[in-house]
């Protein structure tokens, strides 16, 4: 790893060694992937304007959330079905963030069971995919309260699956299907055949997703469960949100939020924080950036009402973007997974320790020695 330098060196690395099909899904955005590119290039928008003699000797990165000091503004955003990169991924994810000091988001799609990794790594944030039942959502959330996950984070960008065209003309669906073409690939990447496939089928038989509803046990990747993989999402409303607000007393946020009027409903009903999204590209192709959107939803919160985001982030610099424009934190998604990939959870740790190299460097570059004074002062929109 120590040729890996940058974010970009580990995507390359992890990208050689996944099968085309992997990659394709790790990777990729839906139809054209006007989102997934608007994403990055949203970034080019905005350009720092610097000061000197600013005495940045001492810097600090660290940021509070609900009492709660993060060593860095950034997290690990919520991923699904990661143990198609690396044996017990979600773990790997969550160690690396508990032992960096930063937030860490198990995606409802996850592999491992939500008990094992809260009880591995205290402190979970659970993202769920969550029906318009409310018997449902009440069990999942009796599930939730019972292993101590104290945030929880519904998405609200996915009530119906995208066109993800690209999965198709590789050959890789949800639910998994064997082929013939995946078995080839498989051959001409035996690191992660052995590594992954072959480790994770002999030690634990065909990955499950076990964290989507209350029922433990799940159902395989390869299964089509009761219901339909997104079981009723598309009936899920804001009166769904409102019941539980009434039950669950942790934080709840709201994740895929680009619309302003969804931010002011989150204040309305009393949630603890919303998440500027767009799904990493992966749902409305042609959906506005998540850095262009993050502006016009801090304009319309309180003050004090957190606002975090993810989409894009490959650099420390995007980090400070964020910040800068009002974020409280930001969560980074595929260069986490591109760590896994590459390395396991010391593959995490470097990742998350290249951003905060990065966050720590450009701070003293930009003449900000506290995070908690970044603003927009320092940034100049280029038209």
């Amino acid at each position: 790893m120590k040729r890996l330098l940058s974010v970009a060196d580990f995507e390359a690395a992890a990208l050689r060694l996944l099968p085309p099909a992997i990659r394709g899904y790790v990777a990729g955005g839906t139809e054209d992937g006007f989102t997934l590119r608007a994403n990055r290039q949203a970034f080019d928008a905005w350009q720092f304007q610097p000061r000197g003699l600013m005495g940045v000797a001492q810097r600090v990165q660290a940021v509070e959330l609900w009492g709660k000091r993060y060593a860095s503004p950034i997290g690990i955003a919520p991923m699904g079905a990661t143990s198609i990169c690396s044996y017990l991924c979600d773990l790997h994810l969550a160690r690396a963030a508990v032992g960096q000091g930063i937030p860490f988001i198990l995606s409802g799609l996850s592999n491992v069971p939500l008990e094992r990794v809260q009880a591995e790594a205290p402190g979970i944030w659970y993202q769920g995919y969550i029906p318009g039942d409310i018997e449902r959502i009440g069990q999942l959330m009796d599930r939730l309260g019972a292993a101590g996950v104290e945030v929880l984070v519904v998405t609200i960008d996915t009530p119906i699956g995208a066109n993800r065209e690209n999965n198709a003309r590789a050959g890789f669906t949800i639910p998994f299907q064997f082929s013939l073409r995946l078995f080839l690939d498989g051959l001409l990447h035996p690191r992660w055949s052995a590594s992954v496939f072959a480790q994770t089928l002999l030690r634990d038989g065909v990955p499950r997703f076990t964290n989507v509803a209350a029922d433990k046990h799940g159902f395989r990747i390869t299964e089509e469960p009761p219901g339909g993989l997104r079981q009723g999402r598309d009936a899920l409303t804001w009166e769904h949100l409102k019941y539980m607000r009434s039950m669950w007393r942790g934080k709840l946020l709201v994740k895929g939020v680009s619309h302003p009027q969804d931010a002011r409903l989150a204040v309305e009903h009393g949630l603890d924080g919303v998440i500027v999204s767009n799904h990493g590209g992966r749902q409305l192709d042609g959906a506005m950036a998540s850095l262009q959107a993050l502006p016009n939803i801090v304009r319309v919160v309180p003050r004090d009402f957190p606002v975090m985001v993810d989409g894009g982030f490959r650099r420390g610099s995007d980090v400070l973007k964020a910040v800068a424009l009002g974020a409280r934190l930001v969560f980074v998604g595929r260069p986490m997974l591109f760590g896994a990939t590459v390395a396991g959870a010391a593959g995490v740790n470097r990742i998350i320790e290249i951003f905060k190299e990065e966050i720590d460097r450009n701070l003293g570059l930009l003449g900000c020695a506290h995070l908690a004074d970044l603003d927009t002062d320092y940034l100049v929109r280029q038209h």
